[in-house]
């Protein structure tokens, strides 16, 4: 049996085409390092179970930036809440 895998690539913005907004959300986390090296991974051995170390490292990098903004919100929440 023959699979063909994932045609994983990472995409190439052309010219007057908006950016995707899940590429922005990773753009703008400060994972997006992390986020091309899974992809490069996944391109390169069309199996995911090879990227484990890719795919921590990025799970590991938005996980820190989920508690960031999470530490952020309350910090601002709580100064809305004083100011009131």
């Amino acid at each position: 049996m023959s699979s063909q895998g994932h045609t994983w690539a990472r995409q190439v913005k052309k010219e007057g085409e908006e950016e995707d907004p899940l590429d922005l959300l990773i753009s703008r986390s400060g994972c997006a390092a992390s986020h091309y090296a899974v992809q490069e991974c996944m391109a390169q051995h069309q199996d995911w179970r090879q990227c484990q170390p890719q795919v921590q490292a990025f799970k590991d990098c938005m996980s820190e930036q989920q508690a960031r903004r999470r530490e952020e919100l309350q910090r601002r929440k709580e100064q809305d809440s004083t100011h009131s």
